[in-house]
């Protein structure tokens, strides 16, 4: 989708629809005459996400009117206009509407905040996960263009492009993770990634099996070993021209798990297919490093993706095995189903011996971050209060809604094992907790942030503002994080 800007009033753009913001409560004057008999029956309320989509209304240039009720005008934030811009283009595809302008030129609503806003949700929005339909499409005129009006308000070039970059971003990655896991192996998302980092300028290396076995990544391998497809680590580099803090490289690790079965320990058939988006963390890595690599900031980052298929093949591991990471750590498989702890340990490590200094991973890694948060937020640990607030801030400007959770000693003692020095699983209570002190063991006084996303990397069903499929969090926030870094 092409995105654009328009110094000019709303009423003045030639367009197939123009999406007009209504508030709860509220009556434009310039449209109340001809829209009159629709707030008197109460079809326009204003209420968030409704949509009236009228033709030919007059003093509009623009061939249809979608008025968009945005609820009480105090309460708009950039999220819930996030949220509108991508119910609104969702709401006019498949309707041959082919360019769409956005009013953003009243009420203080002309902002580089709003004007990301707007264009991101549009951008997300737009996009669809049946590249692989192979019958007509229901959208057979896609929407090609998104023009914003924003009056006479100037200066917010960069914002546009910060937003296009960013859902660009974001759609690589939910285009990657929506892949079925008979294309997408481990070694094709290493092609992905090299493909990414080739276009973007960004330094690539991919270490294979063998390699990795010199090295001694055990518990990486260990998950690995049950599958015919090979595994592989993908570290992407992007180093700035000028540093604001020289001292400073950020890590950002994702689990690629492209495809969990469970191993040995099985998974339930029942929704097993959904289980090709435990690599949604490895991909939102590729995504985010895509959109550094345009933005450029001032701060070293440094991606490192692990990525497996955990398989029950006669060379799978087995409950009761003991593997030695690459920290020297021996671990207990306990529960072969927990396997994204352990490649994430592996790179956690391998990223601390590149010289990352502050760490991020991000990972689908438990159900029971789902039942403690639901499908709203992600869960957000760590070992570091001032890197947390950082990120905190960063997922609040993406509009990426993070939860902290506690990460007390006492967690540790539930990992306990007889037989090596730490088991693979704690208890049955507290998992999300328990496999975020696993990772915390390889970490080290590394500041350090763990976002468990297996409630909010996916959308089991469509919402109005988003298809279903993977949603493309955490990029934003990775983003703003690299963005937003100072010492």
């Amino acid at each position: 989708m092409e995105l654009k800007l328009a110094q000019s009033r709303a009423t003045a753009l030639e367009a197939d629809a123009i999406v007009v913001l209504e508030w709860k409560g509220s009556k434009q004057p310039e449209l109340f005459k001809t829209l009159a008999p629709f707030y008197d029956s109460g079809e326009i309320s204003g209420k968030p996400l409704e949509f009236t989509l009228l033709h030919g209304v007059e003093g509009y240039k623009a061939r249809r009117v979608l008025i968009a009720g945005a609820g009480e005008r105090e309460k708009l934030d950039a999220a819930g206009l996030r949220r509108i811009a991508g119910a609104a283009v969702r709401f006019l595809s498949g309707k041959g509407i082919a360019s769409v302008a956005f009013g953003l030129d009243r009420e203080g609503l002309g902002t580089a905040e709003f004007v990301e806003a707007a264009a991101e949700g549009a951008l997300l929005g737009v996009w669809e996960p049946d590249r692989l339909k192979t019958d007509d499409k229901e959208n057979s005129k896609p929407i090609g263009s998104l023009t914003i009006a924003v009056g006479d308000v100037k200066g917010l070039d960069a914002a546009l492009n910060h937003a296009r970059v960013v859902g660009e971003a974001a759609n690589l990655t939910r285009d990657i993770a929506v892949e079925p896991p008979n294309v997408l192996t481990p070694l094709a998302l290493a092609d992905r990634a090299r493909a990414m980092a080739e276009a973007a300028g960004l330094a690539i290396e991919v270490l294979d099996q063998d390699r990795m076995r010199q090295l001694g990544m055990g518990a990486l391998l260990g998950v690995a070993q049950g599958s015919a497809e090979p595994p592989a680590l993908i570290v992407i580099r992007y180093v700035p021209e000028k540093s604001s803090d020289p001292s400073t490289q950020l890590g950002f690790v994702g689990k690629g798990v492209t495809f969990d079965t469970g191993g040995i320990s099985i998974k339930p058939a029942e929704g097993m297919e959904k289980m090709k988006y435990d690599m949604a963390g490895a991909a939102s890595v590729i995504g985010a490093m895509q959109a550094i690599a345009r933005l450029k900031p001032p701060v070293a980052v440094t991606g490192i993706i692990p990525t497996v298929e955990n398989m029950p093949g006669g060379r799978a591991q087995r409950p009761g095995d003991i593997v030695k990471s690459l920290s020297g750590k021996t671990i207990e498989i306990l529960n072969t189903d927990a396997e994204g702890r352990l490649i994430l340990a592996d790179a956690i490590t391998y990223a601390k011996q590149l010289g990352c200094t502050h760490l991020i991973d991000t990972a689908t890694l438990t159900g029971a971050i789902v039942v403690a948060l639901g499908h709203l937020s992600s869960g957000a640990f760590t070992n570091n209060d001032a890197l947390l607030e950082k990120w905190m801030a960063a997922s609040k400007l993406a509009g990426e809604k993070m939860w902290h959770m506690p990460l007390d000693d006492e967690y540790r003692d539930l990992l306990k094992t007889v037989y090596a020095d730490i088991g693979n699983i704690g208890g049955r209570y507290g998992g999300a907790c328990t496999a975020a002190m696993f990772i915390k063991e390889f970490v080290g006084d590394t500041p350090w942030v763990h976002v468990d996303v297996a409630g909010t990397a996916w959308l089991d069903d469509a919402k109005p503002y988003m298809a279903k499929g993977p949603t493309g969090i955490p990029v934003g926030s990775f983003v703003n994080l690299a963005l937003n870094w100072k010492a």
